[in-house]
């Protein structure tokens, strides 16, 4: 995921059947140029976007921003694929970074960015994962995240549980949470992306076994299959299946109330990236300061490090022209700036690092949000996969759903999505596939 990262999530609002985009009149009836801004339908994130076309539009009287909004996923995905084939995009979009980025085919249709002032103060990882040949595309929505578990606190102040570095510590912590009555793991599949996190999280722990992982993934040198970090993700949620460490309604659950029973202490553990920090600001408002963070563990605590997720990007695409084409580069320009930032910042909790220089968090953030900046302080993180390298299986979502269900083992889970792999790479036209 670029769960996207991330990444995201459960909505209640639903797409319009056709947005502005670049058909009708680019002025609405106040004579400001008018533009539509597609982003995804979790209502945090809705609530952000409100935000900051609020104060987009207060300093920039001359445009007008309508919100439209689309699911997440893969529903979302291809909704997104298939309005940039057919010329029907949003005037700016949200989309992930890194390589589901890629997989848009950005230099046939999107507008580069590479010359604006701003494209200079974007972190340099995230100018990276938003860039295709020579071009930077897209200005960052919302923060850097850490992918791991949240906790709920008082539940572990209660049973004196320590946070694990190790995976035998998460699972007796686990036991003994079972043992005390609560769902151990809250897992969430109604959306299926949610199921990606044991997965995608472990990155870290796969990198710390084998630096040079993502590179012979990339050439086709390394499988999930056959490499056992890599496979461990795939026997997490095999595992915590087996030991019956799922909420019961596992299978009809949706992220926000994942969010909530973590939050609440209806759960201990939910697997999941920090953006999450957001949306518990809705799911449970009265409950943020209750969850922790801390980083999947792996199998040697002296390692013990988190997995980090790029902002998703916000784009141009190639059919917004004329007008719409000079308001879309300022709204995406105060995407990448202080005031942007402070504008997402005031509408709810943020749930990580900007990736704008310019940009500083809040003094008040959530207690998750200081614990996945000690591992950023003190250099025990690492980028995502698909940071990495430019293959992520589309496929991977349904997959761990399979095997976190226990319908497919881990090992035939792994050698599946190494199929998937396959697929997206020779798509891609990548060498050695």
């Amino acid at each position: 995921m670029r769960l996207s990262a991330a990444v995201l999530l459960a909505g209640v609002l639903t797409l319009s059947g056709c947005s502005a985009g670049s058909l009708g009149s680019s002025s609405d009836a106040n004579g400001k140029t008018e533009i539509t801004f597609l982003t995804n339908n979790d209502p945090a994130n809705v609530k952000v976007a409100e935000a900051v076309i609020a104060a987009f539009e207060a300093k920039d009287t001359d445009v007008h921003v309508k919100l439209d909004t689309r699911p997440q996923g893969s529903e979302g995905d291809n909704l997104v694929k298939t309005r940039l084939a057919t010329g029907d995009m949003a005037d700016v979009f949200e989309y992930n970074s890194g390589s589901l980025f890629q997989a848009i085919s950005p230099q046939a249709n999107l507008t580069p960015v590479t010359g604006e002032s701003w494209v200079g103060d974007l972190d340099p990882t995230f100018k990276q994962v938003v860039t295709a040949g020579n071009d930077v595309y897209g200005s960052p929505w919302q923060n850097i995240t850490g992918g791991g578990i949240f906790y709920n606190k008082p539940l572990y102040a209660k049973l004196g549980l320590q946070v694990p570095k190790t995976w035998a510590d998460f699972m007796a912590n686990n036991a003994k949470l079972k043992a005390a009555g609560v769902a151990p793991v809250e897992q969430t599949y109604s959306e299926t992306w949610t199921s990606q996190v044991l997965v995608l999280a472990d990155f870290h722990n796969v990198a710390a076994a084998d630096s040079g992982f993502a590179d012979k993934y990339t050439n086709n040198q390394a499988k999930f299959a056959t490499t056992p970090a890599a496979l461990a993700g795939f026997q997490h949620l095999e595992e915590l299946k087996k030991a019956g460490y799922w909420n019961s309604d596992y299978a009809s659950a949706k992220y926000n109330e994942g969010l909530a029973a973590v939050a609440t202490g209806k759960a201990g553990h939910y697997p999941m990236i920090t953006f999450g920090v957001t949306a518990i600001s809705t799911a449970a408002p009265d409950n943020v300061n209750d969850v922790g963070f801390f980083a999947l563990p792996g199998t040697d605590a002296a390692k013990n490090g988190v997995t980090l997720w790029e902002p998703s990007g916000i784009y141009i695409p190639k059919t917004t022209k004329d007008a719409k084409l000079g308001a879309a580069k300022k709204f995406q320009a105060f995407l990448a700036s202080a005031d942007g930032c402070a504008a997402e910042a005031s509408a709810t909790p943020v749930g990580g690092p900007f990736a704008v220089k310019t940009c500083k968090l809040p003094d008040d953030v959530a207690p998750a949000v200081k614990d996945l900046s000690a591992y950023v302080d003190a250099g025990q993180a690492s980028p995502a996969l698909e940071f990495l390298s430019p293959i992520k299986g589309p496929a991977l979502e349904q997959i761990t759903v399979e095997v976190g269900s226990g319908i497919r083992g881990a090992d035939a889970g792994a050698k599946l999505y190494d199929e998937d792999v396959k697929k997206q790479a020779q798509q891609l036209g990548l060498q050695g596939w």
